[in-house]
């Protein structure tokens, strides 16, 4: 009994160690890792300090809702879908990749959007297509967007603000508009295009320019009949010049 009690003992110290051994000499591996094939879920490419600076995510996995990333939440009401994420030396998010698609009952629906944003706020460069079938019908604009954002917004304060201006509308609609010019007037929301290159929803094909309003002020565009045409716009959208002339 007391030889079988000491080869067990010595059996199973001997197995501790070697474990150990081999999950330590494993995760101490170095240098480049070559692989012919490998399936994953999500990666996340990090520097030394654990620093997330990169998510490459399929949709189940996509950050959102209740997710922390560098100590900070993400975005709860973004809908999550394959793609990247990118993360400046802050830690804040700073743009993506996203992509999705797929058929609906009538028809089929799918978009693409490669995103740059302001540092610690939303987007100012967009590269977007959207393609929905419903039917006989098809729509596909294809786009490059530049638009202007609040000076003094950031990411975790305009999530309060909507959380807040949500259950406002909830009561009073109107106080939660007048509360929005508030927080616009603030420099904290808002946001317009400036600049669009592009097909727009009236499959017009051209440049469109818009002041700090996000009203359209210029178009250089080819429309649906294949005419080249040139129009200027007031304040309030209306015509103020067309070349070649509009005719009566």
């Amino acid at each position: 009994m007391n030889r079988e009690l000491v080869f067990l003992r010595a059996f199973a110290v001997a197995t501790v160690v070697g474990v150990t051994f081999i999950a330590s000499t494993a995760f101490k591996k170095s240098g480049n890792q070559k692989f012919s094939e490998i399936d994953v879920e999500r990666i996340n490419i990090v520097e030394k300090d654990g620093t997330i600076k990169m998510v490459i995510t399929n949709v189940e996995r996509f950050p959102n809702g209740t997710d922390i990333i560098n100590g900070r939440p993400t975005n709860e009401g973004r809908k999550k879908r394959s793609g990247m994420l990118f993360f400046n030396e802050d830690g804040i998010e700073c743009g993506g990749f996203i992509y999705d698609g797929q058929k609906t009952e009538n028809g089929h629906s799918s978009g693409l959007s490669l995103t740059y944003d302001q540092y610690d706020g939303d987007q100012v460069m967009q590269l977007l297509t959207q393609d929905v079938g419903q039917g006989d019908n098809r729509f596909v604009s294809s786009t490059l967007a530049f638009n202007d954002r609040p000076s003094k917004e950031s990411q975790i304060k305009t999530a309060e603000i909507m959380k807040e201006l949500e259950e406002l509308r909830k009561k009073d609609p109107k106080a939660m508009q007048e509360k929005y010019k508030e927080y616009e007037a603030q420099g904290l929301l808002g946001g317009v295009p400036r600049v669009m290159l592009g097909k727009s929803r009236s499959q017009n094909n051209g440049l469109f320019l818009f002041d700090d309003k996000g009203m359209p002020r210029a178009m250089f565009y080819v429309d649906k009949e294949n005419n080249a045409k040139l129009d200027f716009f007031d304040d309030k959208g209306n015509t103020i010049a067309s070349f070649p002339e509009k005719t009566k």
